[in-house]
């Protein structure tokens, strides 16, 4: 693989912004990549700031994505920017990864990909029409035991899956007083947010896990979504039905309202040979659980069957790695992907193992679908796309 660093530009995440430093940390922590410019707040001022802070060119800190894209676009080859990280809310996804690409740029983007399923849709047709590649942070994807989950569920240790149970829960929006953080301001804002706070803000990574580990996909559902704190439009906890398409059956928790709860991403598989248990609060442990034999504990760096757990660890057995390093896992796969593409080698996101366009489109369907059948009085809905 080419040495060269891989260099990155940024549109949001100025100061202060908690996901923006996540994503630099990320970034930088296998030395793959460089941030050398951005456009990190609608305020110039605080973007020069950031970009101050960061070591940054002042040159190349720009007052806005466009400036930033046509100025960058200008540079030579081996100086400007070969992709850009998205961290703005949610409605400026689209129209930034949609100019970025028209300019040549490889995108990746935090999740919800865009505002709607629609937008969606247009950002594959600009994907098609271009030769740039596109991520997605779907962050939980990236821990090394849920790489070795989805391997053993395809290597048929778990028989044929039966039942998906995966509850994401959160306490941080529980009253009212909480709607007052920067963070809470912006997800309950409809015009910012889209049509959903809770599932497109945690329930889409649940339904996204969901499927990466198990290889299924979601055919129908049935919803029910609730405004739990008085005065809400946007749904703040949630309760959905699956079904997949080998007819399995399933339930999503997501709650932003679970009072005292932290950041507790559970998710359990059952076959009808084996099952698999896993929790993000303890990220380094996989559960193997079989009908007439003890039950196994799988560590990290210890005996593991995958190929792409074992590449997604840094440190020996026993050493915590958690959220930051899978965040990193997505942009060192990215990197390479790019290096690939540079190359001249094929350079798809599923030989790369990197959130894609479909993986967007999908977690805005379930977005919009989940929405939708809530308000249906009929039990099952189609997991309808476009």
């Amino acid at each position: 693989m080419n040495n060269a660093k891989i260099r990155m530009g940024m549109v949001g995440g100025a100061q202060g912004a908690f996901i923006g430093a996540i994503h630099r940390i990320a970034a930088r922590l296998d030395g793959l990549i460089e941030l050398v410019a951005g456009s990190f707040s609608s305020d110039p001022t605080r973007s020069q700031a950031t970009a101050a802070m960061l070591g940054i060119n002042p040159t190349r800190c720009y007052d806005s994505y466009q400036q930033m894209f046509s100025e960058e676009a200008k540079l030579p080859a081996d100086q400007r920017i070969d992709f850009v990280a998205i961290v703005t809310p949610n409605h400026l996804h689209f129209p930034i990864a949609k100019c970025a690409i028209e300019a040549g740029f490889h995108v990746l983007s935090d999740k919800p990909a865009t505002l709607n399923l629609e937008q969606a849709l247009l950002l594959e047709k600009t994907l098609q029409a271009s030769d740039c590649l596109y991520g997605l942070t779907h962050t939980y994807t990236g821990y090394p035991m849920i790489k070795e989950a989805r391997q053993r569920i395809t290597d048929g240790e778990l028989g044929a899956i039966r039942k998906i149970i995966v509850e994401y829960s959160q306490g941080w929006l529980a009253t009212s007083e909480d709607e007052n953080a920067k963070q809470a301001k912006w997800r309950l804002d409809a015009d910012k947010a889209g049509i959903s706070c809770c599932i497109a803000d945690i329930g889409v990574h649940a339904a996204n896990l969901a499927e990466y580990v198990s290889g299924l996909e979601i055919t129908a559902l049935c919803a029910d979504l609730n405004h739990v704190v008085a005065g809400r439009t946007l749904d703040d906890d949630g309760t959905v039905l699956l079904r997949f398409n080998n007819n399995s059956k399933g339930v999503l928790l997501a709650s932003q309202v679970a009072l005292g709860e932290e950041n507790n991403l559970n998710l359990r598989i059952y076959g009808d040979q084996a099952s698999l248990e896993w929790s993000q609060m303890e990220p380094n442990s996989l559960w193997l659980k079989s009908h007439n034999a003890p039950t196994t504990l799988l560590r990290a760096g210890v005996g593991l069957k995958s190929t792409a757990a074992q590449n997604s660890l840094r440190t020996p057995a026993g050493h915590p790695e958690g959220y930051l390093e899978a965040f990193a896992n997505i942009y060192v796969n990215f990197a390479k992907q790019i290096h690939a593409k540079k190359a001249g080698y094929s350079a798809s996101n599923h030989d790369f193992d990197v959130p894609g366009i479909k993986e967007a489109i999908r977690g805005m369907a379930f977005i919009e679908n989940a929405v939708a059948a809530s308000s249906k009085d009929t039990k099952w809905q189609p997991f309808k796309i476009g």
